[in-house]
């Protein structure tokens, strides 16, 4: 059973927005607000310090596409294929994504704030060194997902597969594994103090501190 969730802010959406080709605007624009982006491809596009503000992504893929430090501001993601999209140094407030596919996607060095995952594929996503604060990953699947020397406060993992995730020399006081499978973890021991893991998951890291657990 899922523990009670964390508070976070979910994006400030206008309704009833004009429905924009991002592919067209790139080549005008740098900025983009209350506009919705929908059921098409955006190929081949390196562009940084873009801002986006009270966007909707809805039925987007995203191909060979590098977004470095953009902005994101109450932005959501509705079913997007974001695999190996460059979102390195990214910031991102009031962001949601929902039922979308971030296979390898590159968050590295970026500040999250008030931003949920839920339902997402984040297989080999690469989250190390970001910034996370009241940050959820809800019901996904973050098999070799990497977390890396990452600053995590007010941040769960609920009912998420973390099978071989990464999270050497992040400190993970506060965070609670215990809905979460996996069975193997790269972590920093001497970073374990203050988080919170199940029976069995307790077992699992007794073991692999040497010690030998009775039944």
């Amino acid at each position: 059973m899922s523990n009670k969730r964390l508070k976070i802010e979910v994006p400030k959406n206008p309704t009833d927005v004009p429905i924009i080709d991002l592919t067209f605007e790139l080549n005008n624009e740098r900025f983009f607000s209350a506009c919705k982006v929908e059921e098409c491809e955006v190929k081949n596009k390196s562009e940084d310090r873009l801002i986006f503000d009270k966007m909707i992504f809805s039925q987007v893929t995203f191909e060979k596409v590098s977004f470095r430090n953009v902005e994101f501001t109450d932005v959501l993601f509705e079913k997007c294929d974001l695999s190996n999209v460059d979102f390195s140094d990214a910031i991102m407030h009031r962001v949601m994504m929902n039922d979308s596919k971030m296979v390898g996607a590159n968050f590295s060095g970026a500040t999250l704030r008030n931003v949920v995952f839920e339902s997402c594929l984040a297989i080999y996503a690469a989250f190390g060194f970001s910034n996370c604060k009241q940050v959820g990953f809800r019901n996904s699947f973050l098999i070799n997902t990497d977390f890396y020397e990452s600053t995590l406060k007010e941040f769960e993992f609920d009912l998420c597969n973390l099978e071989q995730a990464n999270l050497a020399r992040t400190k993970l006081k506060g965070i609670d594994f215990s809905t979460c499978t996996f069975e193997r973890l790269t972590i920093s021991f001497e970073q374990l103090t203050g988080c919170t893991v199940s029976f069995e998951q307790a077992i699992g890291f007794a073991k692999a501190l040497g010690l030998i657990v009775k039944d």
